[in-house]
């Protein structure tokens, strides 16, 4: 008779061999044009390996149980390598803490497994407490960074202030992603940085970044919005000023406050931009993703605004640690220009949707910006109805009690 170790972990490896190899089909439920949603997260706590959370060893730990649990699998930064689509995944241990590590796919969509052991990431001289949500760029120098938030206590709270941080900029830059060299953490004029993300290639000989200033490490209404800065020297990162590209606006899906995602696609009409934005609502903060382009040789000035949100949290995506969040730090354009776009739901598991460079550059430069009032909103809605009618509706044969009636 098999011991109870040997029972369960037979079970354990059944089960997580099942739920590697799912496959993942486009969700009916959902279809906007823009993109499609897919049935199943493609990353969870439960993809982890077995021998990442339990002692393996029948010895010292009989009941096999879990001795180092992860809690959430969720933000991952993206990139194509060697023919594969590589996450660096956020991952959150049941104590609270972050790291990161590679998942692998070929199709991108399903079949994600980890790599054999999670990123061990180097630390700067004020070593920092807890580190996540990391945006991989593969920049036009030849490296391929990975820019993260490195948190901290701040060290000018009172003493039984337990929850006041400060959040950096953190920055690394790999070859393989595999080993990494840890360079300083930007230094700028904000008191906070979150969500700091690199542009791809130089502007005037200097590195672009897109910033997010903060004052305040959790609060909304802290920010200007979405800032553009250069910088001189990437192993001295220091910058002297910085611009608003996206800012906070009243009433909107970015009233609260925003960041960009990932690093801007290009395209001949000019860079796909990805950003959450979030609002305060009776049941807490409400994080949607949105989408504008910015001119090709002035990645900083805004030539189309998509009014309202491109994804929002739906079905069980609003449900998990933080509920109600998309966040997205990740995507990938394929040969194919297939665009893989990997967002977060609720904090807790990673998710993917496809769409393509046409059809995002469509919606960037046809879809009405945000028309700001009540009023004004009726006025677009009404003119894309009448505009309707007049093109299609004397030829739409519609189906009324199982009949066919045509308009006129």
């Amino acid at each position: 008779m098999q011991s109870v170790f040997q029972q369960r972990l037979n079970g354990l490896k059944q089960r997580h061999q099942e739920l590697l190899s799912r496959p993942n089909r486009v969700s009916p439920e959902y279809d906007n044009g823009v993109l499609e949603r897919f049935q199943h997260p493609i990353l969870t706590a439960d993809h982890v390996p077995l021998d990442w959370r339990y002692d393996l060893n029948e010895q010292s730990n009989p009941w096999l149980l879990q001795r180092l649990g992860i809690n959430a699998a969720f933000n991952p930064g993206a990139i194509e390598w060697n023919g594969k689509i590589a996450l660096a995944v956020r991952l959150e241990g049941v104590d609270r803490k972050s790291f990161f590590a590679i998942a692998e796919s070929d199709s991108g969509i399903d079949g994600f497994r980890f790599r054999d052991e999670p990123i061990v990431m180097p630390q700067t001289e004020d070593p920092e407490t807890n580190v996540y949500d990391m945006r991989l760029v593969r920049h036009q120098d030849g490296w391929i960074y990975g820019l993260f938030c490195a948190e901290r206590r701040d060290s000018q709270a009172a003493a039984d202030d337990l929850s006041a941080a400060v959040a950096a900029a953190g920055i690394a830059r790999t070859r393989d992603l595999i080993h990494w060299e840890r360079l300083p953490d930007l230094v700028s004029r904000s008191p906070q940085q979150r969500n700091v993300t690199l542009h791809p290639e130089f502007i005037d000989g200097k590195y672009a970044l897109y910033t997010r200033p903060l004052n305040a490490f959790m609060a909304t209404d802290s920010g200007p919005g979405i800032g553009w800065a250069l910088l001189d020297d990437i192993e001295n990162p220091r910058i002297e000023q910085e611009i608003v590209v996206d800012p906070r606006a009243y009433h909107t899906v970015k009233e609260g406050k925003n960041g960009l995602g990932p690093s801007p696609i290009r395209t001949s009409e000019g860079w796909l931009q990805l950003a959450h934005g979030v609002r305060e609502t009776a049941a807490g903060l409400r994080y949607v993703l949105y989408a504008f382009m910015t001119a090709l040789e002035e990645p900083w000035r805004v030539i189309h605004r998509p009014g309202g949100y491109l994804l929002a949290p739906r079905g069980a995506e609003r449900v998990g640690d933080v509920s109600n969040v998309l966040f997205s730090n990740g995507w990938v354009v394929r040969e194919d220009n297939t665009v893989l776009l990997y967002y977060a739901a609720s904090d807790t598991r990673c998710h993917v949707a496809r769409s393509s460079v046409e059809r995002l550059v469509d919606y960037m430069k046809n879809t009405p910006p945000d028309a700001a009032t009540s009023a004004a909103c009726v006025r677009q809605r009404l003119e894309l109805i009448r505009n309707n009618r007049r093109l299609n509706y004397g030829s739409i044969a519609e189906s009324v009690g199982g009949q066919t009636k045509r308009r006129r």
